[in-house]
């Protein structure tokens, strides 16, 4: 009979697709509240610096909502995702890695269509107002 009962126990963690041998958790409803309580902050703080104008100069204020952007995504990975140094065997290091060179490299174009936008845009006059429909 003892034979029978580990078989048993595999078959059962195979058809519920859960394996005891990782160390990832898988969150608790007090870490998905966390989250989101974090994420709507970091989501209202930046908002309320952009439309109260806040700070008087503009490049301050974009670096402040690229820093509360960059605090979101972390959270975001860290409640969200269940990223960590210990779980599955290092490989979520490794797409934290890959995730902040996108970062980087997402939020670096933004900045630079964006300005390169600003300054290529066409000036209205008032004329040219008029016929805005």
């Amino acid at each position: 009979m003892s034979t029978h009962a580990p078989a048993h126990e595999d078959a059962h963690e195979a058809h519920h697709g859960h394996s005891h041998g990782h160390e990832a958790s898988h969150g608790s409803f007090k870490s998905y509240v966390t989250g989101f309580v974090l994420s709507v902050i970091l989501t209202a703080i930046p908002f309320w610096l952009v439309m109260g104008e806040v700070v008087e100069n503009k490049a301050v204020t974009a670096g402040l909502v690229m820093v509360f952007a960059v605090a979101q995504i972390i959270v975001h990975m860290i409640y969200f995702l269940h990223m960590n140094t210990k779980s599955e065997g290092g490989w979520t290091v490794m797409a934290l890695i890959f995730t902040i060179v996108l970062i980087v490299i997402a939020l670096s174009g933004s900045l630079w269509v964006m300005h390169h936008l600003n300054t290529n845009m066409m000036t209205m006059t008032p004329d040219m107002m008029r016929n805005v429909p």
